[in-house]
């Protein structure tokens, strides 16, 4: 991110795009490591497990997961992906992902995702800052120009326009509907769909902590108990109504919450927006 915020002792990661190194991800392979055999021990609390059954699986994980390593280097753990591929069974979150796209501008990747037929993109504002061109990749409507039609800075968000290429025209795309404001209860679960490290289209769940205050900012922004990596910077949080609640911008440490995503409440993007026709949608 151009502007690093920061609050207390908590810091907010400075780039949710560059790669990972070396020793970045053996920490969080080994923080998901260490989650995973905390689960196992209070499963074993509750009933026997067969200590055969248990190395079995621990050697055919860590076969997997060395496998895995040298192929896309940057991948922290396999949860969020397991994760991923069940919630992806599902009809509605498969419709949702239809209208998540990828970003791209200059050497930043993002994602975004449509609000309108006719290719409006919400994104923030730190993806496509940088940009001279910017491109928008649906995963079934395929590649379209962008072009920046309205930024808001202090709220980290910009709207794009997909622009149609050759005989191709941004028409009849998939589209999320944007709530009227942000409401939500006390973890409240909601999900998210986005392009970390090296993968698109990744859906993952999470609840919503409630709102928090960062230095540098006018406004509170919401804290999410989510697996959030690089490249999740836009992506929309998504409530049970269906409805766009709010758009993922980074994550931070928090001294009480560990680390948690950052996200910008949609009631934000309403109030920057009053009174301009940027795009038609159905909200709420």
């Amino acid at each position: 991110m151009s502007d690093k915020r920061s609050y207390d002792h908590d810091v907010i990661d400075e780039d949710l795009y560059e790669d990972l190194d070396e020793e970045e991800l053996l920490e969080l392979v080994e923080e998901e490591r260490r989650k995973s055999l905390a689960t196992k021990e209070e499963e074993k609390k509750k009933r026997p497990f067969p200590k055969w059954a248990f190395w079995l699986i621990a050697i055919a994980m860590f076969i997997n997961v060395i496998a895995i390593i040298p192929r896309t280097f940057s991948i922290p753990a396999v949860d969020f992906l397991l994760t991923s591929a069940e919630l992806s069974q599902n009809a509605v979150i498969q419709e949702d992902q239809q209208a998540v796209v990828v970003v791209e501008a200059g050497n930043s990747k993002g994602t975004g995702f449509s609000v309108s037929e006719d290719g409006y993109i919400i994104t923030n504002h730190h993806v496509i800052e940088n940009g001279e061109r910017v491109s928008i990749a649906f995963p079934e409507a395929g590649l379209f120009q962008g072009e920046v039609v309205a930024e808001y800075e202090d709220i980290d968000l910009a709207v794009l326009k997909a622009k149609g290429v050759k005989d191709k025209e941004a028409k009849d795309l998939p589209y999320l509907p944007l709530a009227e404001k942000t409401e939500f209860t006390e973890r409240e679960p909601v999900h998210f769909i986005g392009n970390p490290l090296r993968f698109s289209g990744i859906a993952n769940n999470g609840e919503v902590i409630g709102y928090t205050t960062l230095d540098n900012w006018d406004k509170q922004v919401l804290m999410l108990d989510a697996p959030i990596y690089r490249g999740n910077s836009g992506s929309p949080v998504i409530n049970e109504q269906g409805n766009v609640i709010a758009v993922v911008f980074a994550t931070i440490r928090n001294e009480e919450q560990g680390k948690v995503g950052l996200a910008v409440p949609i009631t934000y993007l309403h109030e920057a927006t009053k009174g301009k026709d940027l795009w038609d949608y159905e909200s709420g």
